[in-house]
């Protein structure tokens, strides 16, 4: 066991093979999947291939591969059967199977995956940003965000924030509370990316006390009390006033259909200022 080895070899950098290998080491009793693996990337040509089963054949190794190139993968597999080498083609069969049902011919382009991969990257980095920016933490955001989302508590602010991030905006959210002046920059920015959560004094004292009640407090306190939310609704109307942003009623949407005319305003405002 000491001496087994994987070599994972890829015409790109070798991350999907390597996943691909340490989800199926993590199905074995093994210590360090990472002292298995040596990733051999950028086998573009039969020298490389030649020097991976040099590689293989000097550590005993396991061969695991991802070639697009057809004529790379041949040579790799026909080396690997002459020599005896046993090895896994991870990429080959499947494509070869989608050709056939599809009728499709593949791109045989290598790293093509991380050009994919782009959205995704585009994605995590607004899920990191609505995280940053929750509940006001940062104001320099207000700068950054394509959208800032304003309410009082509980009107869905930070679920929208991480919705909407799925969907790659930048979401900043601040919360408007009348003991709290907002920030002197959220009147400065482009009102047009500001969007307001306005709510029914009913539904947010349904929810307060809902919320108070889970955290195993009594549902009399202030936070729910109807006063205390008819005050921070007024205040929530003066501000957004001074603003001039739009408002969206959330007592009676999903977050999803919130999210949805979040983004529809926000876009046609793009389009018009494009």
């Amino acid at each position: 066991m000491s001496n087994f080895k994987i070599i994972v070899a890829s015409d790109s950098v070798g991350e999907t093979g390597e996943l691909v290998t340490k989800a199926c080491l993590s199905q074995f009793k093994i210590d360090s999947p990472d002292n298995v693996i040596d990733r051999y990337p950028y086998v573009d040509n039969q020298d490389d291939v030649d020097d991976v089963i040099d590689l293989a054949k000097s550590k005993n190794a396991l061969v695991v591969y991802t070639l697009i190139t057809p004529s790379l993968r041949k040579y790799m597999a026909a080396e690997l059967d002459r020599e005896d080498i046993s090895y896994i083609d991870v990429m080959g069969p499947l494509m070869d199977e989608i050709s056939n049902a599809t009728g499709l011919e593949p791109y045989n382009e290598p790293g093509r995956v991380h050009r994919l991969d782009e959205d995704y990257f585009k994605k995590i980095e607004a899920i990191e940003f609505a995280v940053k920016y929750d509940d006001g933490k940062d104001t320099s955001g207000l700068e950054k965000a394509d959208i800032i989302l304003l309410g009082v508590s509980r009107t869905s602010k930070t679920p929208l924030s991480q919705f909407l991030a799925l969907k790659k905006y930048k979401v900043m959210n601040v919360p408007l509370v009348p003991e709290v002046k907002p920030p002197a920059e959220l009147f400065e920015v482009d009102p047009d990316k500001c969007v307001a959560l306005r709510i029914n004094p009913d539904t947010l004292n349904k929810i307060r006390k809902e919320r108070l009640s889970q955290l195993g407090l009594k549902d009399t306190a202030m936070y729910a009390n109807s006063t205390r939310i008819e005050d921070e609704l007024t205040y929530f109307d003066e501000i957004i006033g001074k603003i001039g942003c739009p408002v969206i009623d959330v007592s009676d949407k999903a977050i999803e259909e919130t999210a949805n005319a979040i983004m529809k305003y926000v876009d046609s405002e793009s389009n018009i200022r494009g």
